[in-house]
């Protein structure tokens, strides 16, 4: 059985007994890093081996772990904190369990994600999670862009030195939203600072920059589009030379609409 278990983001008791019982009775434990998972095994007196698990060597480590899964060994995924597979390699480990038809359990715990969801005070009955934005601009732009008309909460990771760039790319491409910026989540320091954008990138120095931040976004309004503005912009794209098919699938994204209802729309105004 390969065991996905989550650890603390923070504070040490936000562990399960169930997790506990798993890490010390698996033949092994796969670590994001060993030294500091052994802090965690330490306190809780587990005496498990471990080996390291991390993203410069998960393809060589992963064949490795299988073969051992295969020959009948129980093994655990710890990341560094909160739950495996979400923004670290474990998902790769998780595929190749997979294909081989090895057992995975993924067992509750610890995340960063709803925890700063339901504090920040805002929407929490639809979100999209985001994670860590790319680091080259062209890809970041690209993906702030194709979320900007999400009417539904954003969920972003963010480290401390790339704060207030991100911030500023937020409220670029974004507008002026509510934000929620959750830092230090179930430790001592743990702290959240609600405005809209606007206010924290002109008040940077307001915020301490020390942990790991989680910031929660306003989503976009819903916008009502009139028929009129929806046929005068698709007769546009069709005289760029797109398809039907291709205005109706980028259309629908943009501005939420359903692809059947923009269809028929289409159709009984003779776009084609």
């Amino acid at each position: 059985m390969l065991y996905i278990v989550p650890t603390p983001i923070g504070n040490l008791e936000d562990i399960t007994l169930r997790a506990l019982n798993v890490l010390k009775n698996v033949a092994l434990i796969a670590c994001e890093d060993t030294r500091t998972s052994s802090k965690l095994l330490n306190h809780y007196e587990i005496k498990t081996p471990t080996i390291s698990y991390h993203k410069f060597n998960e393809s060589k480590r992963a064949s490795e772990l299988i073969t051992r899964l295969i020959a009948g060994e129980d093994i655990a995924i710890i990341s560094d904190a909160g739950t495996p597979g979400i923004s670290d390699p474990s998902s790769y480990i998780i595929k190749e369990a997979i294909t081989n038809d090895i057992k995975i359990d993924v067992l509750p715990g610890a995340t960063a994600v709803i925890p700063a969801l339901v504090i920040s005070g805002l929407d929490t009955n639809s979100f999209t999670y985001i994670g860590f934005l790319p680091e080259k601009n062209k890809e970041k732009t690209a993906t702030l862009e194709l979320i900007k008309s999400y009417p539904y909460s954003l969920v972003f990771y963010v480290s401390p030195h790339s704060l207030q760039e991100t911030l500023a790319d937020l409220l670029q491409h974004l507008g002026n939203r509510e934000i929620a910026i959750v830092r230090e989540i179930s430790k001592l320091f743990q702290t959240v600072y609600r405005n809209k954008l606007e206010y924290f990138v002109n008040n940077f120095t307001e915020i301490t920059l020390k942990g790991e931040f989680v910031l929660i976004v306003e989503g976009a309004e819903e916008v009502v589009l009139s028929d009129e503005f929806i046929l005068q912009e698709a007769k546009h794209r069709l005289a760029e030379g797109k398809t039907l098919s291709i205005i109706v699938k980028a259309m629908s994204k943009e501005f939420n609409l359903k692809k059947n209802n923009l269809y028929q729309l289409l159709l009984d105004n003779n776009i084609k």
